[in-house]
């Protein structure tokens, strides 16, 4: 978590996590924009209240501190599980939420 002037960001760099290689057995890109679905689908409530501005290779959630930190505890653990990942993803399509990656 980063506060520079004021404004809080939670960031993390994707494409080298634990995690990725049940993302790719999915069908989907290791990406900002995988993860910023995966938040959508985990937490529709908190990602309403961050802003996501994720790219390829970094996710970016900006909002207030106690919001990321919630974000965070809810993400963290999935970042280094690709069991967990694979079954949220499946878990996900199944309920028919589509990733934007």
């Amino acid at each position: 978590m980063h506060d520079v002037d004021g404004s809080v960001s939670l960031t993390f760099y994707c494409g080298e996590l634990p995690a990725d290689s049940a993302i790719h057995a999915a069908g989907h890109e290791p990406n900002g924009y995988f993860w910023e679905g995966l938040v959508q689908y985990l937490a529709p409530d908190v990602a309403d209240r961050v802003e996501l501005d994720s790219e390829a290779g970094m996710f970016a959630a900006y909002g207030d501190r106690s919001t990321l930190e919630r974000l965070q505890t809810l993400i963290d653990p999935y970042l280094d599980d690709a069991e967990q990942v694979a079954v949220a993803i499946r878990e996900a399509e199944g309920s028919g939420f589509s990733f934007d990656d």
